[in-house]
This record gives structure tokens, sequence and C-alpha cells, in this order.
């Protein structure tokens, strides 16, 4: 039994009735990507469970992010402008490469692996987007990392709009498949993934020096470049697609047709989260983006995850979402307390301590929700072999019945 329970029989029930519904009309992922996977998958072992390439996938991002925040935590490593930091060690921009790689591979063809040992189920799912709400931080930050600080780079609070703007496509494509009962991919999620990779590899070879340019005519430096045409990819291959979607799901009466308040619900937590980060960032005495951007956004990356999967698990199990998710009361005071003091550099214990608090329950919410999903389907998470068949002296409540 999972120790916590969060799981109602409402839900479990609505799991019970989910089908799977996704469309994805990426070139790339059409005609690169998806190929590329059919011919990988073949190299998986059929007894290795799909879940396990979902983590190991997110576990070579987690690395990449560990090895970079041990080398360069405050992302001085890469700018002219402070010699003594010294600079990331080349052989971390390959590790890079080969680590996001296998991430975006990994992440690829999990679903596939579940469709042929035939062990589809919505924990794999869950499981899956789960993890890539947590993983949406790692790209901006580890790009962060190749530009620094200084004349060619930009500064972290900047960074972290990059950050928030990544996690708003990923929240929209759940909030439009809460609206629509569709899953529409984001074209730029295998784009990202695939010029995160050469940009890696290209920093391998040149090392970070090779960015140091500006843009003729436009005096853009690579990393402002970049964040444009971030911003540029939101504007043009997500929100537009999103709200068209919805839009044309209530003209066809095809989709879930919630009240306005309805269908806007799931967002409320995200946007709260988002705001009050971004305050926290602007009004405090410390300047504590400054300090630690890292922590930043850790902190503000893992509520972010643990918000995105309660609305996960509403629109997978047709249940309503909630409004406002509790993990935000902490901070909702933190930031009043930091409006009204002046509390110098004891914000980063305050920003220590919700960073601990999010992550712990975040943790422990992710593996007593997959405990749960498994005594209900009578499966394992991480392994295809099925466990003893329910009898009445071993049933709990969370089991189905026979």
């Amino acid at each position: 039994m999972a120790a916590f329970v969060y799981l109602s029989k409402e839900v479990l029930s609505g799991f019970d009735n989910y089908k799977y519904s996704a469309v994805d009309t990426s070139p790339v992922s059409k005609y690169i990507c998806h190929p590329f996977w059919n011919r990988c998958v073949n190299l998986v072992p059929i007894w290795l469970a799909p879940n396990i390439l979902t983590l190991s996938g997110f576990l070579f991002l987690l690395l990449n992010f560990v090895v970079m925040t041990y080398y360069d935590p405050h992302f001085y490593a890469a700018c002219r402008d402070h010699p003594e930091h010294p600079p990331i060690p080349n052989w971390v921009w390959l590790m890079g490469a080969v680590n996001n790689f296998l991430a975006h591979t990994l992440d690829g063809i999990d679903g596939k692996q579940a469709r042929r040992t035939k062990t589809s189920s919505p924990l794999g799912e869950l499981f899956d987007h789960g993890l890539d709400s947590w993983a949406t931080l790692f790209l901006p930050v580890a790009v962060f990392c190749i530009f620094g600080r200084g004349e060619h780079g930009v500064n972290v609070f900047r960074v972290f709009l990059c950050v928030v703007g990544i996690m708003m496509c990923f929240v929209l494509s759940h909030w439009e498949k809460y609206n629509t009962g569709v899953l529409f991919l984001p074209w730029g999620y295998d784009i990202g993934q695939i010029i995160m990779t050469f940009i890696f590899l290209i920093t391998y070879y040149g090392g970070h020096d090779i960015w140091k340019f500006r843009i003729p005519i436009l005096y853009w430096s690579a990393a402002e470049t970049f964040e444009i045409l971030l911003y540029a990819g939101f504007v043009g291959l997500t929100f537009p697609f999103t709200f068209y979607n919805i839009y044309r799901s209530y003209k066809d009466k095809s989709g879930k047709m919630h009240s306005f308040s309805e269908a806007m619900r799931p967002l409320v937590s995200t946007f709260v989260l988002f705001g009050l980060m971004i305050y926290w960032a602007v009004v405090s005495s410390c300047d504590i983006i400054e300090l630690q951007p890292r922590l930043f956004y850790w902190t503000t990356g893992t509520a972010f995850s643990h918000i995105a999967c309660h609305l996960i698990i509403a629109q997978m199990s047709g249940t309503r979402c909630e409004l406002i998710n509790n993990s935000l009361l902490p901070l909702i005071t933190i930031v009043t307390i930091v409006r009204f003091l002046t509390l110098g550099t004891w914000e980063i214990a305050l920003l220590w301590a919700y960073c601990i608090y999010i992550t712990v329950k975040h943790i422990i919410f992710g593996v007593s929700v997959v405990k749960e999903m498994c005594e209900h389907f009578r499966i394992q998470a991480f392994s295809i072999s099925k466990p003893k068949p329910i009898t009445p002296s071993n049933k709990t409540d969370g089991q189905k019945k026979d």
C-alpha cells in the first residue's frame, strides 16, 4: 500500500475508462524522429519495462543539470567579465550532447516499447508526462550555461522568463487536452531537443567562446538570438495552435464544452505560481535571483511540475481540476513576508526552505501515485512481469475487484 493516498475512487474509476488520444502533426517528428525511433526500439530487450526507459531519459537530463551546477553554480564560467571563475571543462559539453540525445530518444521510444510489449497503461502516460513537466527547466538553463552572463549573454531574470515560457507551452498543451479531450503534441519540443544537442556538440568542438559574436546590422548576440527564437517559437508554434484547437472544439462541439470559468480553472495555480515567483524576483531586497539563480529555477520548476501533475491526473481521469494547489500556500506566505519586511540575505534561507519542502512533497506525491496506480491496475511500475493475482486474503482497497 502507498504511504499516502492521493487518488480518490472517482479518479481511479476515471483512469479505468481512459483512452489515449493524441495528435502529432510536426513534420520533424513525422519524417525524422519517428522513423529513427522505430528502428531504435527494436534494439531494446523485450523484457525491459517502458517506465525504465522514461526514468532513464529523465535522469540523463538531471545529470546534465547537476554536473553543470557543480562547475558553474552562478553562470559565470562562460563570462569574460569574471575571469576568476574557471570555464566549464570541455568534456561536459560532449556529455551534455550525448545525454540530451539519449534522453530525447528514450522519451520517444518508451511509448513504442509499451505497445511492443503490450503493457500500455494510464500509469505509463502519467509517468512520462509527469517527468516531462519537471524536465522543462533543463533546456533553457543548460543553454544559459553555454552563453553565461555579461556582454554576450543575458541576465538571469530574462532566462527565468524563458523558463516560464517553456513551462507555459507544456501546461497549455495539457490544458488544451483538459478542454478538448485530445493531446495535440507541440511542434517545438522535438525541434528544441535536436537543436539543443547540436548546440552542445558545437560548444564541445569550438568552446564557449565560439558563441561570443554579434549578428551584423541587428547586433544581437548569440544568446539574444536564441532568446528571440525561443519567444518566436512560443508565439508561432504553440500558442496559436492551442487556442485554435480549443476554439474549434467549441465550434464543432467535439470537446468537453466547459463553461469559461471551468475551462480556465486548470491554469489558475500555474499563473499564481509564476506571478508569485516573478514578483519575488522583482521586489527582493537582496536581488535573490541574482544571488541564487539555479535554486530559484529549480524551486519554480519543481513547484510547476507538482501543479502540472495534478492537471494531468485530472484530464486523464476526466475529473475536475483543482483551483489552487495547496503547495502554493507556503509560497504565498513567504512572498508576502518578503514584500513587507526587508530581510536581506535571509530570503535565501526562505528560498531553501520552500525548495526543500516542494521537492520532498513532489517526490512523495509521485512515488505514492505510482504505487496507488500499480495497486489499482495490478501491475508493476518497473517490471513487465505481473504480481500475484489478487485473492481475498491479499486484496486491498486500492486494487480493482475481480
